[in-house]
């Protein structure tokens, strides 16, 4: 457990990314939905768990499945001074390198993620080579619940339980939202926790926006043994602006009027600064 310092770091590094997302999809819209709902566990992972190596990156490995959350690693990648924002103001435009969907060697993802399913596998592949080197970087992968509806998924996640692979974190976004309605009415995919179980991981179900209780998981994960790790976090779309949540509850992709995006700007805005007033006080 980190000290109440720590955390509410976390809480404004969480708020600027919100504030990111917002400001990087309100030109053209976007997946803001899912990027303002992740923020917390970007906040955590990206400055609190990966560990940086000594070239300006990271050691241990990220790996995100679904392509459209790519809008949180842009917004985390402006604070870290990897992307400008001018530069993250042409996502979603005509030959930008800021895809919606980012390919493999893009700066920040290590896949092509545009077809949905394949990182949990990719990652698995990944934790078990890096192993057989002897190395110890760590790998996390980021994907959602709609993604579960996959047989690759399931294939992965068998592979990384019988190679009892302690390195692999997996990151379940259980928002119950993909892009034909509710996850729960498409094709149900609970208990997710103890699907997970029984494949053999070790499982932990959290709400995704508690830092106290997201840096507590990502440090039981590191402390697991012989079993990979998955924290199924129980997110909703727009969590952390409640206007937008209220407006607009069930939006997959945003291209919303200017009055809802400076709504929801106004109120992270004021959420930023009190969180910066309480740390300053």
């Amino acid at each position: 457990m980190r000290n109440d310092r720590r955390i509410l770091d976390l809480e404004i590094m969480a708020a600027r990314i919100r504030h990111n997302v917002l400001e990087i999809c309100r030109q053209r819209g976007g997946y803001a939905a899912q990027g303002v709902a992740l923020a917390d566990i970007a906040a955590c992972l990206y400055f609190d768990e990966l560990r940086p190596d000594n070239e300006g990156w990271y050691h241990d490995r990220f790996v995100l499945s679904n392509g459209h959350d790519a809008i949180m690693t842009y917004s985390v990648l402006a604070e870290t001074g990897h992307y400008t924002m001018a530069e993250l103001r042409t996502y979603n435009v005509d030959g930008t390198k800021v895809d919606q969907s980012p390919i493999e060697g893009q700066l920040g993802f290590e896949i092509t993620a545009g077809s949905l399913g394949q990182g949990p596998s990719q990652a698995a592949g990944l934790a078990w080579g890096l192993r057989q080197q002897g190395l110890d970087q760590r790998v996390y992968c980021l994907f959602s619940d709609g993604e579960l509806q996959e047989g690759n998924v399931w294939e992965g996640i068998m592979f990384a339980a019988h190679q009892k692979l302690d390195n692999l974190c997996f990151i379940v976004d259980n928002n119950d939202m993909q892009a034909s309605g509710h996850a729960a009415d498409v094709m149900g995919v609970e208990p997710v926790d103890d699907k997970f179980t029984a494949f053999g991981f070790q499982a932990r179900r959290i709400s995704g926006t508690d830092m106290a209780e997201l840096l507590d998981t990502f440090e039981e994960a590191r402390n697991t043994k012989n079993k990979p790790f998955v924290m199924i976090c129980d997110t909703r779309l727009w969590d952390g602006i409640d206007c937008l949540q209220r407006a607009l509850p069930i939006a997959h992709y945003t291209a919303q009027s200017a009055v809802d995006w400076d709504m929801g700007m106004k109120e992270i805005e004021n959420t930023l600064t009190k969180l910066e007033a309480k740390r300053d006080g």
